[in-house]
């Protein structure tokens, strides 16, 4: 197929695949995707919402091997690592995921969702003064990001750094109220702690996920 037939048909297909999206028909859109990436195999996007809907519809592990094989044929796209990273961290694989996220803003620092993913997996893995860092990126780059500042709080205050916390409360408190009254609470029921090695039950709790797009 030549190169303007192969633009022309992604192009067409990838209207197909936006329709059934729109309607919700997402085994439709799994289909089309699949069709797409025979057409043009290095189709990084199309690669990606495949393997999104492939997690959405109960299958990570062929959604995995989608995001696996697109980060074999381009290990410079950070959209597919930071995708990966998330699956790798839904599926419990910190350190699979840790590597992922890593990569992710090794390639593209502004990636700010790839930094609180990563903040998110050190936490979980007990590194509290590592997940500070990639947080204060985090929020760096996007400021108005409640979820980074909810984290960063927490995690400055299960380190016994309650002045810094107290700070993060105030900065929360001038944008995103409802989420300050948030952190408030949990900030006053969770006593603090500092410590090494995994976060079980102790660990600063979780609002949200890091989003996969």
């Amino acid at each position: 197929m030549t190169s303007i037939a192969t633009k022309l048909t992604v192009w067409w297909l990838n209207r197909q695949a936006n329709t059934a999206l729109i309607f919700k028909r997402n085994a439709q859109a799994i289909d089309v995707y699949r069709r797409m990436l025979e057409v043009d195999p290095s189709y990084d996007e199309a690669r990606i919402m495949l393997g999104n809907l492939l997690a959405e519809a109960g299958d990570p592990a062929g959604a995995a091997r989608e995001l696996e094989r697109l980060t074999q044929v381009n290990p410079d796209n950070a959209d597919g690592w930071f995708n990966l990273g998330f699956l790798q961290d839904k599926a419990d694989n910190i350190a699979e995921a840790e590597r992922c996220f890593r990569r992710a803003v090794q390639l593209k620092p502004t990636l700010d969702r790839a930094w609180y993913g990563l903040g998110l997996v050190l936490i979980r893995d007990g590194r509290l003064e590592e997940a500070v860092e990639a947080l204060k990126q985090n929020i760096k780059i996007q400021p108005f990001s409640p979820y980074g500042y909810y984290q960063l709080g927490m995690t400055y205050h299960h380190l016994g750094r309650s002045e810094e916390a107290a700070k993060v409360v105030e900065q929360l408190a001038g944008f995103e109220p409802k989420f300050t009254a948030t952190l408030k609470r949990d900030l006053e029921r969770s006593p603090p702690r500092a410590r090494s090695g995994p976060e079980s039950n102790s660990q600063p709790k979780e609002e949200t996920a890091a989003e996969a797009t």
